[in-house]
């Protein structure tokens, strides 16, 4: 049993290093990548709230993801891909990392980790200061970044196993209300070449638009 705990252990923070390793402007934005710190920051406060919202992720050949967005909990991440999503940022991008058991990410113009749009965004989550209770359960979606805290651009990832070690280091926005079942299936049909995750580029899940309904 100690064994089983200690090797459960590393593959957790394994998964985490394994997040926060690619991003913008030559640092790669990645679900999570660094340990967790090992003290938090004071809690600032919180960005005025912009209600829920909702969004559909089309994804060629696979479906569409229906996503409630919490923007009381995370309302500067929320503007942030909605105001993408308006834009056609997402259309044509990609899902550059799968990991089955864990996560999905895409979002990154370059398609390999290291992209973003032309601005990053105050990371909502404890450990920098922001209250955020969305926990990283099955179906959540959330920010990849950098090591630097404030690194979020555009790359997010949806959770396709529960991760709660990820809690308070990575700002979770909303999560899944229909169509869990694609993200099965990328999670499961993809075929990574290392064990970051990465497809290769002619194999990567397209998103044919992000669509914000409300």
């Amino acid at each position: 049993m100690k064994k089983l705990i200690k090797i459960t252990g590393v593959l957790m923070l394994m998964m985490v290093m394994v997040l926060t390793m690619a991003g913008c402007g030559g640092s790669s934005e990645e679900a999570p990548a660094e340990e967790p710190a090992e003290t938090e920051q004071a809690e600032e406060p919180a960005a005025e709230p912009i209600g829920i919202h909702h969004a559909e992720i089309v994804i060629k050949d696979f479906g569409t993801v229906k996503v409630e967005l919490d923007g009381d909990t995370a309302p500067i991440t929320v503007q942030n891909f909605m105001d993408l999503a308006n834009e056609g940022f997402y259309d044509g991008l990609t899902f550059h990392r799968i990991m089955e058991g864990f996560m999905i990410q895409g979002g990154d113009p370059n398609g390999d980790g290291t992209g973003g749009s032309e601005k990053t965004i105050k990371g909502e989550f404890s450990a920098n200061g922001v209250n955020n209770d969305i926990s990283h359960k099955k179906g959540v979606i959330s920010m990849a970044r950098a090591q630097d805290p404030d690194s979020a651009s555009s790359q997010f990832f949806i959770v396709q196993e529960d991760s709660e070690f990820l809690d308070g280091q990575y700002a979770a926005f909303g999560h899944v209300t229909e169509g869990m079942e694609f993200v099965d299936i990328i999670a499961k049909e993809a075929k990574p070449i290392d064990d970051n995750g990465t497809i290769p580029k002619e194999e990567q899940p397209v998103i044919e638009t992000i669509k914000i309904i409300d």
